[in-house]
């Protein structure tokens, strides 16, 4: 396995997992997400491949096929009222094909994510899960990741 940045050839690989995302969110909120649809387009994908600002990470096996992704954004409030100048690199959103889980590719792309914000100057890493989603939340607790706020709802 290989983690590197996203290239052209990936799309077909990042559409079949964001497809996986899509499905976990909307079978557990269907009131909130819609299902069989698509996050990006390809167009916004292909911009956002370009984008050293939303670096996106790919796991790739011996045949150069995606098994798993790290779609990443940097963030800095400067100048703000209340918050410091920080920088931090926020997961986006991070997936391995559902048939090859439990094999640490999760695991590595999340150092790999690690390493790549610290020689970026970041100061965290950030990320936000979706309380439905049971397995991401232990994953996550076992990278070490701590609640950092909690976002919170109430159905009318």
């Amino acid at each position: 396995m290989r983690i590197r940045r996203a290239r052209k050839h990936d799309l077909d690989g990042i559409n079949r997992l964001l497809l996986q995302v899509l499905t976990v969110h909307h079978n557990g909120r269907p009131d909130l997400f819609k299902g069989n649809t698509r996050k990006y387009t390809d167009a916004q994908l292909l911009k956002m491949i370009e984008d050293d600002e939303k670096p996106i990470f790919v796991a790739a096996d011996e045949k150069d096929c995606v098994m798993g992704y790290a779609f990443c954004m940097f963030v800095q409030h400067m100048n703000d009222n209340i918050l410091t100048d920080i920088r931090t690199l926020y997961i986006d959103d991070l997936c391995v094909d559902e048939t090859i889980r439990g094999q640490h590719i999760g695991k590595a792309l999340y150092e790999h994510v690690l390493a790549f914000a610290k020689e970026s100057g970041c100061y965290n890493v950030t990320l936000n899960v979706w309380s439905l989603n049971d397995s991401a939340m232990r994953f996550y607790e076992k990278c070490g990741l701590k609640p950092q706020k909690i976002g919170m709802e109430k159905i009318l």
